[in-house]
């Protein structure tokens, strides 16, 4: 459209009020695209899907690109199946069990279980949280404490790394607008250099062990604490995830793969200059899945020769774990369809076109923050958010130069805060059953902390949008130490002298 007017909005407004309505992204997506298509080619249902299908779907299934990542994303999906279902992640997290012999130990030995069981953000409560719940209960530790602690290391640390399917998935959305822009940056670029404008993740991994070595617990975690203390368990009424466990199960199994993982990634790679030189992209996806796929030969062979689990069984849950990932392809072959509608209408256009007739540049990252937020904390999914906000706000910000690697930044973040507030997203919901621990009570007691990061993000968002430093984060990190240890200070001296005396 040559001259785009406010109808071009009308898709992302069906995607929005789909998604929201339904909680579910697929829903929204599908109705945004269809809507879309109807606009720009007429009224006629039967016709209108079959022009979806020729015209839009498949072309983004034939991409090399799309293509390639999708491919990339089936591999890790079997991959990280594997690695749920070895009983790898449960031996080396008792291996670790073994030194804890305080409160203090304990919190942070499954902080570190979370950010090393770093290749899926749903691994961590299917790992972490069975293994250490026995050990919280002896120690008295709260199980809301441990719901805390594995929701702030699995997406977290998840959306940091660009070689698992976290980041695929936001690497494949970027590059859709950036070829489509022309813009000449690689998705691997923007993704790195997007990193340290990701307050939340920081701010939600960080803040696990300042409040575990200084014992800075404040709000209705305080008073989880205190009742934990006194033997009192919030235990889960629903039944707790069985995870798999096997006696011959060796924590090498989580090691080994993924020394095999880096090795065959290294030996592609290096001859190539990476990581000091640009290595394409279609390279770097084909090194990525050749090395996922040795790692998952290698684990099946450990497991076969151990006696875990038979050849054949563990080919099984391979090729399950690929199957998994059909969602996510779906997810993301709608995203890229929509952002391809939306150029057509010119949604993106203008977008940008109102923002530079006014909207001040700086304050791009902060309402990005936001709205992601909004959306995020709505649906419960932080990769649908993702799917919708990057196409509108990278367009947005290359037309009125804003801070580009800060409003990609602003969209993750966004959208994990969002996550971790949403009593309906799929981690408060593992966390919460992963630890044994009430769903609503995860929630409630996780929410102080994530308002205060999240607070602690948008602030950050506003003085990045104007300094455009990665600097911004260390600053949000001294904040986020000098508030907390004054909201803890705040809770003791409110508490009552019963709940004082819990806690001593």
């Amino acid at each position: 459209m040559d001259q785009p007017d406010i109808t071009a909005l009308i898709p992302i407004i069906i995607t929005l009020a789909l998604s929201l309505t339904t909680r579910n992204v697929v829903i929204g997506l599908f109705g945004g695209v269809f809507s879309g298509v109807i606009m720009l080619n007429g009224i006629a249902p039967l016709d209108t899907f079959g022009t979806l299908v020729k015209d839009y779907l498949v072309p983004q299934l034939t991409d090399s690109y799309n293509a390639g990542v999708i491919v990339l994303l089936v591999f890790i999906g079997g991959f990280v199946a594997l690695m749920e279902q070895s009983g790898g992640g449960q031996a080396f997290a008792q291996k670790v069990t073994h030194w804890v012999s305080t409160k203090c130990r304990a919190q942070l030995s499954s902080w570190f279980g979370g950010i090393f069981i770093f290749f899926s953000d749903l691994g961590t409560p299917l790992i972490v949280g069975p293994v250490f719940r026995p050990l919280f209960d002896k120690l008295k530790l709260s199980r809301q404490k441990l719901a805390f602690i594995i929701d702030s290391t699995s997406s977290p640390v998840a959306i940091l790394i660009p070689f698992i399917g976290w980041g695929v998935y936001i690497m494949g959305l970027l590059q859709k607008e950036f070829t489509a822009l022309d813009v000449g940056i690689s998705d691997w670029e923007a993704f790195v250099k997007a990193i340290p404008f990701q307050f939340y993740a920081f701010l939600a991994i960080f803040i696990v062990p300042l409040v575990a070595i200084k014992k800075l617990d404040f709000g209705p975690m305080a008073e989880a604490e205190a009742k934990a203390k006194q033997g009192i368990i919030a235990a889960n009424t629903q039944d707790t995830l069985k995870t798999f466990t096997h006696k011959n199960a060796r924590a090498s199994f989580v090691f080994a793969p993924l020394i095999v993982m880096a090795t065959v990634l290294v030996a592609m790679l290096a001859p190539l200059g990476f990581p000091f030189e640009k290595v394409s992209g279609s390279v770097f996806r084909a090194a990525l899945s050749t090395a996922y796929f040795c790692a998952a030969v290698t684990l099946i062979s450990l497991m076969a020769f151990y006696g875990v689990r038979k050849l054949n069984d563990g080919i099984g849950v391979y090729l399950k774990g690929m199957g998994n990932m059909m969602q996510v392809a779906i997810v993301l072959i709608l995203a890229w369809t929509l952002s391809s509608v939306g150029k057509e209408l010119g949604t993106a256009a203008y977008i940008a076109e109102q923002a530079q007739a006014g909207f001040p540049y700086w304050l791009v990252p902060a309402v990005a923050f936001l709205l992601s937020a909004i959306i995020s904390f709505a649906t419960g999914s932080s990769w649908g958010t993702f799917a919708i906000m990057l196409p509108l706000v990278i367009p947005t910000a290359i037309a009125i130069d804003a801070p580009l690697y800060a409003c990609i930044g602003a969209v993750l973040s966004g959208g994990l805060f969002g996550d971790h507030c949403s009593p309906i997203s799929e981690t408060t919901i593992l966390s919460s059953t992963g630890s044994g621990c009430d769903q609503f009570e995860h929630f409630r007691t996780q929410l102080p902390y994530a308002l205060l990061n999240g607070s602690i993000a948008l602030a950050s968002f506003i003085v990045a949008g104007i300094m455009q430093s990665a600097l911004v984060l260390v600053a949000a990190l001294i904040s986020q130490i000098c508030l907390v240890y004054l909201l803890a200070k705040w809770h003791h001296r409110t508490q009552p002298a019963s709940e004082l005396e819990a806690q001593q």
